[in-house]
C-alpha cells in the first residue's frame, strides 16, 4: 500500500467553539461546515482537497482500546502546515496579531525549508513550514 496523504486528523479539544475560532481566524483555515458544540471541521489544505482538520470534544470510536488510562488516551501533537513562501510572513503576523507567541524562524538546512512555530489554545504545537524558494515545486 502507498499512503496518498492523511485523510484527516482529529484533535481532542476542551471548547469546540474556541478552538474553531482560533483554527479559523489564527491559523486560517476554511472551514468545511458550521461548528457545532461537539464537532468543527476544517479543509486542511485547499477547500475540496481530501485532507481535512476536525476539532472533538467527547470520545473517539474505539477508544476503550487504548493502552493508556481514561483521561490520558490523546496527547498533545505536533503537526506542520506546508505554507508557500509569499505567504509565509502574512501567516506568521496573523498569528502574533491575535497575541499568540511565535517562535521562529528556524532554517532547516538539511530539507532546505524555514519554520515557524506557536501553540493552540489545547496545547498542541503547531507549525507553519515553508520550502526555500530554489527548492519550491512549481
Amino acid at each position: 500500500m502507498t499512503s496518498r496523504g492523511f485523510a484527516e486528523l482529529v484533535l481532542i479539544v476542551e471548547d469546540v467553539p474556541k478552538a474553531a475560532r482560533f483554527y479559523r481566524d489564527v491559523v486560517g483555515l476554511e472551514p468545511e461546515h458550521e461548528t457545532g458544540e461537539e464537532w468543527a471541521w476544517f479543509w486542511a489544505g485547499r477547500p475540496g482537497d481530501p485532507q481535512r482538520i476536525a476539532l472533538h470534544r467527547g470520545t473517539l470510536l474505539f477508544e476503550e482500546h487504548s493502552p493508556f488510562p481514561e483521561g490520558e488516551r490523546f496527547g498533545h501533537v505536533h503537526f506542520a502546515f506546508d505554507v508557500a513562501r509569499e505567504d509565509l510572513d502574512e501567516a506568521v503576523a496573523r498569528v502574533g496579531n491575535a497575541g499568540i507567541e511565535v517562535y521562529g524562524p528556524v532554517e532547516f538546512d538539511w530539507m532546505s525549508a524555514r519554520s515557524y512555530y506557536f501553540y493552540d489554545p489545547d496545547g498542541n504545537l503547531l507549525e507553519f513550514w515553508s520550502r526555500n524558494q530554489a527548492e519550491a515545486p512549481e
